[in-house]
């Protein structure tokens, strides 16, 4: 595995983990310490506010990938395991779904983007003769 398959491949792990907690914040049967620390770490994943900013190349997206895993970790201890899974479980049906949605959105789009292509194409055509 190369060296950019291994961080792609943890960054979607990163935003699945998101995901997954994301529903556990809103699930009553967590306790409220646990839920404060996954609204803490999904916050920190998706804020653009960071410790170390994005824009200094490599340093910045480095805090994403030790300050989010923490966070993480201690939520994911913090939380039952039960819910944990039942959340992890969602979380994968959903992601399924959203990927066939998604797919089906980008065909719309392009099949409206050739619609408007075809007809623009035929209105030239018909402006130049």
């Amino acid at each position: 595995m190369s060296v950019l398959s291994h961080w792609k491949s943890r960054g979607r792990r990163l935003k699945h983990e998101g995901h997954v907690f994301y529903l556990a914040c809103r699930d009553p049967r967590v306790p409220w310490y646990a839920r404060l620390m996954a609204v803490l770490a999904v916050g920190y994943l998706v804020s653009p506010i960071d410790l170390v900013p994005d824009v200094i190349p490599g340093v910045g997206l480095l805090d994403d990938l030790l300050v989010v895993p923490l966070l993480f970790g201690v939520a994911r201890w913090l939380i039952p395991s039960e819910l944990l899974a039942e959340h992890r479980a969602v979380a994968q049906e959903r992601r399924v779904r959203l990927g066939r949605t998604i797919w089906l959105g980008v065909t719309v789009i392009l099949l409206a983007w050739l619609a408007i292509a075809a007809l623009v194409t035929v209105a030239i055509l018909r402006f130049v003769r």
